[in-house]
């Protein structure tokens, strides 16, 4: 092996160790799994083309933290804001509820926790970065102008030291106190639906009991045991459509008339935006076994479902999470009993 060889190789794993960091910050920066991890890409086209200029009167991690902010910085030019459901139109009720779906574009998109939460050693970092991914923070932080947004997510979330985050923006310390507080008075101001939403990490022994009682009511659509588990004001949503629930008999009213289809479903458990989730699989009447329906993503409070999240473009989602897009009925029976 060559020594350009030796240090092309070197390099490369030097800069992939901070892959899902990075991804975790773009993702939080543009709310969208797919344009986080295009972002992430090109910062480690960028750093590598530019290694040679490089002096190290930074560290790497700070060099490519300023990399992809200013990716994400012009990706956020345009101005487009992804977005909840909620944060578009008023709660419909069943007897109106229609399924008008908006562009990809519109929709702030879930994403595997392993793909954007490194493994830290402290446990209340690792709480930290969980709750920092989570539905109704992401939806918040869209809320924020890109550099209050920026600012936010490394002196809250990364902890970086206002002089470190001034340096990286290329502003003074001044600037950067200013930017998080008016950031933290927005978030103040505009407090998003699912924001108290508590989950522990882990999962608590009653948390554990009641992800199982979800599993078998939905199996088996049970609607008054799904009632049961569900805030009298929990909210359902299903992008792409704009189409969002309020309260638990609208909620299980769509279940058992527009969302009929999915009786007889089967749920596979995922780690997604820090926040218990399932893939829906519904049956297949063609095929035989079951087809990809939907992502799901809930929140709970105070031992009870708040949030009932479903995305529903599963040919995007599935193979994001390496999930399978078929499963057959044994097969489902048996992953989901083991």
């Amino acid at each position: 092996m060559t020594n350009g060889t030796a240090t092309t190789t070197d390099l490369d794993a030097r800069l992939e160790a901070h892959r899902v960091e990075l991804t975790g910050y773009c993702y939080r920066m543009l709310g969208s799994s797919f344009e986080a991890e295009d972002a992430v890409q090109d910062t480690m086209i960028r750093a590598w083309r530019g290694y040679d200029r490089f002096e190290g009167r930074s560290s790497l991690r700070s060099w490519l933290y300023r990399i992809a902010t200013n990716v994400c910085l012009d990706m956020l030019a345009a101005g487009n804001k992804r977005a909840r459901p909620m944060d578009l139109t008023e709660s419909t009720p069943l007897a109106r509820a229609a399924l008008s779906p908006r562009p990809d574009s519109t929709w702030l998109e879930p994403m595997p926790d392993s793909r954007v939460l490194p493994t830290p050693a402290d446990p209340a970092e690792a709480a930290v970065a969980k709750e920092s991914v989570r539905l109704a923070f992401m939806a918040a932080l869209q809320q924020l102008p890109a550099k209050q947004r920026a600012v936010l997510i490394l002196r809250e979330v990364l902890a970086w030291r206002a002089g470190e985050v001034a340096e990286l923006l290329g502003t003074s310390v001044a600037s950067v106190n200013s930017a998080l507080q008016r950031a933290r008075a927005t978030l103040a101001e505009r407090r998003q639906p699912g924001a108290d939403a508590s989950v522990s990490d882990p999962l608590d022994e009653e948390q554990r009991k009641l992800l199982e009682r979800y599993v078998a009511a939905f199996e088996g659509y049970d609607m008054s045991a799904l009632t049961a588990l569900l805030h009298e004001d929990a909210v359902m949503t299903m992008p792409p459509f704009d189409l969002w629930l309020t309260g638990t008999e609208d909620i299980t009213g769509f279940m058992t008339t527009l969302g009929a289809a999915c009786a007889g479903s089967r749920l596979l458990p995922v780690e997604v935006n820090g926040l218990p989730g399932f893939a829906q699989y519904k049956p297949d009447p063609e095929a035989g076994g079951f087809t990809p329906w939907a992502v799901q993503v809930l929140e709970i409070s105070d031992g009870r479902i708040t949030g009932f999240h479903c995305f529903l473009d599963t040919a995007r989602w599935f193979p994001l999470f390496g999930l399978p897009l078929h499963l057959e009925a044994e097969a489902g029976q048996v992953e989901q009993g083991a």
